[in-house]
């Protein structure tokens, strides 16, 4: 969305102060309404119900030190409740647009390279201690610290990074664009469809759904995103219905045998906070803590960043609303998600579609926290949406946030660089951490090089540090002889 038609939609917006509704959650005050702020909640779902099926999977296909595997039904409850609770106290407590549930990629180093080491309870245990050592950088108030340092051009560049990001991720989830394997003995790592070519009736849905999303934002019709998941999941149940389709991905659009099944908390409260000290060297529990909390620390200061900027809510230096809170509730998630045995929870670049859909505070959260907790009993049912009908919100979005590009200044090379470094690495390595920190260490190179190091903030100089660190942990690792 333009910064013109932010504008234009907070100046034609109702007086505040509609009911109390409206002025805790400041919906007029925002340029927003009750109807947009659900619209946005059911589009945020509907783009990240997907972790429903895929946090099982990670986790449930893994094995810890001993063998042991977790209960995939088990951990739909626990992805779902944490999802929900989580979700809806950031919309409460932090009054952003901004859901939260199991992170990707952390719920993989938690799989593959925690769990390995120790049993599954001492692995939940260190996910907690990474959440509960958030929230004290958050009271410290070092980590909003952090954020403010950040030089505004670099934050914009966050926001397109992350833009062509999930627009990447869209493309990737629908199949539309996919690695080739290894044993094809070639140097292009993504190409054209599964084989080169666009073929099967999944991909013909993302690609009318793209269609459909783009036309309904060029006409500027309400609902634009919503409408598109809904009409193209229809769409995908009936080509299911009377085509041979193989698989759709982790998702499958049809009507389920039974609509209503019974949740199993069975992993509730089952991690050791201490436990890992005891299955591994004090070392190699440090470093996992520290790679746990450095890529949930940037990823999370990137989603609220994109997603603030997005919706228009950062002021003139800036800044994010009610920042301490929200950075205070996001730590609270991982040290949740780790209780839960559900991983690591964290702040969802998904919620742009929200955004996209006009959702400019927590109200949007209820909407979509409920819509988890609703999960909790109505599984079956909330995830017959395939990837494919969800995939063309996240490309739509992803083009809506790439507009921010326009703000920075490309002949100043000192920003430009790692602004450059910052959008790029992201999308190239499928990670807003190693965006920040590539475009953190670029900086603070350049301004060093060109005699203006004293104009970089303390902060700065200490986490491009850090990501030195995060980049060099392999070699690191080996230097202490650890393996």
């Amino acid at each position: 969305m333009s910064d013109s038609q932010k504008v234009a939609d907070r100046s034609t917006a109702p007086p505040p102060g509609v009911n109390s509704v409206d002025r805790f959650f400041k919906i007029s005050e925002r340029g927003s309404t009750f109807a947009r702020e659900i619209r946005g909640g059911f589009a945020t779902f509907f783009t990240m119900a997907y972790i429903l099926v895929l946090n099982p999977i990670i986790l449930g296909s893994a094995k810890d030190k001993f063998g042991h595997q977790l209960d995939a039904v088990q951990l739909t409850t626990a992805t779902a409740l944490v999802a929900a609770v989580m979700t809806i106290i950031m919309g409460v407590g932090g009054n952003l647009p901004l859901a939260l549930a199991a992170g990707l990629g952390l719920n993989a180093v938690v799989a593959f390279q925690i769990a390995p080491l120790m049993s599954w309870d001492d692995a939940m245990g260190l996910v907690v201690l990474e959440g509960l050592l958030i929230c004290v950088l958050v009271l410290t108030g070092l980590r909003e610290a952090v954020m403010h340092a950040i030089p505004q051009p670099l934050k914009q560049a966050i926001s397109v990074g992350i833009g062509l990001f999930i627009a990447f991720i869209g493309f990737v989830d629908a199949g539309f664009v996919s690695r080739i394997p290894d044993v094809a003995n070639t140097t292009v790592p993504v190409q054209l469809g599964g084989t080169g070519t666009l073929t099967g009736w999944p991909i013909l849905v993302f690609c009318l759904g793209v269609l459909l999303t783009i036309a309904l934002l060029a006409r500027k019709v309400k609902g634009a995103i919503l409408i598109s998941i809904v009409t193209m999941t229809v769409l995908a149940m009936i080509i299911n219905s009377v085509a041979d389709i193989k698989a759709w991905g982790l998702t499958t659009p049809a009507w389920p045998d039974k609509v209503v099944d019974t949740p199993d908390f069975g992993l509730i409260g089952d991690f050791s906070l201490f436990g890992a000290f005891g299955e591994t060297t004090a070392i190699t529990v440090v470093l996992l803590i520290f790679t746990l909390v450095l890529s949930d620390f940037f990823d999370t200061m990137g989603t609220v960043v994109g997603i603030s900027a997005e919706a228009g809510l950062l002021d003139e230096q800036g800044k994010v609303p009610n920042l301490g809170r929200v950075l205070l509730i996001d730590g609270a998630a991982a040290a949740a998600g780790g209780a839960a045995s559900s991983s690591s929870a964290t702040s969802y670049i998904e919620s742009a579609a929200g955004v996209g859909e006009g959702a400019r505070t927590g109200f949007s959260n209820l909407v979509t926290g409920g819509l988890f907790a609703l999960a909790l009993f109505l599984t079956p049912l909330l995830t017959i949406v395939p990837l494919q009908a969800a995939a063309p919100a996240l490309v739509a979005v992803g083009f809506l946030m790439m507009t921010q590009v326009k703000h920075i200044d490309w002949d100043k090379y000192e920003i430009a660089i790692p602004a450059f470094l910052t959008i790029a690495v992201m999308p190239f390595t499928y990670s807003i951490t190693n965006g920040i920190g590539a475009g953190f260490l670029a900086y603070v190179v350049i301004k060093t090089v060109l005699g203006k190091a004293k104009d970089i903030h303390w902060l700065l100089w200490g986490t491009s540090v850090l990501f030195l660190v995060y980049f060099a942990i392999n070699p690191i690792e080996q230097l202490l002889g650890i393996k």
